[in-house]
């Protein structure tokens, strides 16, 4: 099996279990604070790796700070969307509709970076996409009768795009200065612009800012450090990403690590109580099979 294909799994599950901790999160503490909270863990856990492996602070060289810090604020925009769209729900839903950015990640990168994909792995890119997009609507028997299942899925749409740019945009930088410089650079400009956008909506409290701040009621410990969870699951997946963008194609590692919300659906349904109707059963198997043809040897 490709590495990385392994390391956008291992990826994948990271971010599927991160999807039910930031889900959870954000119904209590509003999905600003839980981002904040769970990216700036994710800071401190890159800035430890540079002091303890590398005995420095991670920071990307002159030449790769302004795309890093580009990327990093697209990122911002693309977790917050995310993570209110988990608030809204039904997470088995939004996380598989979000997936979608795998199979985008895959056009862009043939687009874009130039490169190559066999017609079987095609195949498999478009069943994934394919049984993304039915586990994202309502079908009541004709086609306009097809609708997003809710709110959430709409706002999913725009980290759908974002994170498919994303991923290809940070290729290259990796590549060039390598994955701890860049994600930590690119995560630090990330969480600055989180918490100063936190400060601006609670100052402002402008029109539909009820999704992205925290309910009144008390919160304890044990749901804050679910924050702190969502942070570590997170950035861990993030260190197999980018280590797979370093070493793998760009299209194998985003397709693979867009598989997370498998997770996040068992999850769900087990711990949450939703139940996804039957065409968006049918749009998970499409993601299984995808990944079957998409796991052929490159």
């Amino acid at each position: 099996m490709a590495p990385g294909l392994v390391l956008g799994l291992l990826a994948a599950l990271c971010w599927g279990l991160t999807d039910i901790a930031a889900a959870l999160g954000g119904r209590r503490f509003g999905s600003l604070l839980t981002l904040g909270v769970a990216q700036l863990t994710s800071v401190f856990v890159l800035l430890g790796l540079g002091l303890v492996v590398e005995r420095r602070i991670p920071f990307a060289s002159a030449d790769v700070v302004p795309l890093a810090v580009v990327l990093g604020l697209i990122g911002t925009v693309a977790y917050t969307a995310f993570f209110a769209g988990l608030r809204i729900g039904p997470v088995s839903v939004v996380s598989p509709v979000v997936a979608a950015y795998g199979g985008l990640t895959v056009v862009l990168a043939v687009v874009v970076l130039g490169e190559t994909i066999r017609p079987l792995q095609w195949l498999g890119a478009t069943t994934a996409t394919g049984g993304i997009v039915l586990a994202g609507i309502h079908f009541d028997g004709s086609l306009r009768g097809a609708r997003p299942v809710s709110r959430g899925v709409l706002i999913g749409i725009v980290s759908l795009v974002l994170f498919a740019v994303l991923t290809v945009g940070l290729a290259g930088p990796i590549r060039q200065a390598g994955w701890l410089d860049v994600i930590f650079t690119a995560r630090l400009a990330n969480n600055a612009a989180v918490w100063l956008l936190l400060l601006v909506v609670r100052v402002i409290r402008p029109r539909g800012s009820e999704t992205l701040l925290a309910r009144s009621e008390p919160s304890t410990v044990a749901w804050f450090g679910l924050l702190v969870l969502a942070g570590l699951l997170d950035v861990a997946g993030f260190i197999a990403f980018a280590i797979g963008l370093e070493t793998s194609l760009a299209w194998l590692v985003g397709l693979a690590s867009s598989f997370g919300p498998a997770i996040a659906v068992l999850v769900a349904v087990a711990l949450l109580g939703e139940r996804p109707r039957r065409i968006q059963w049918f749009g998970l198997a499409g993601i299984a099979v995808g990944l079957v043809l998409v796991a052929v040897p490159v």
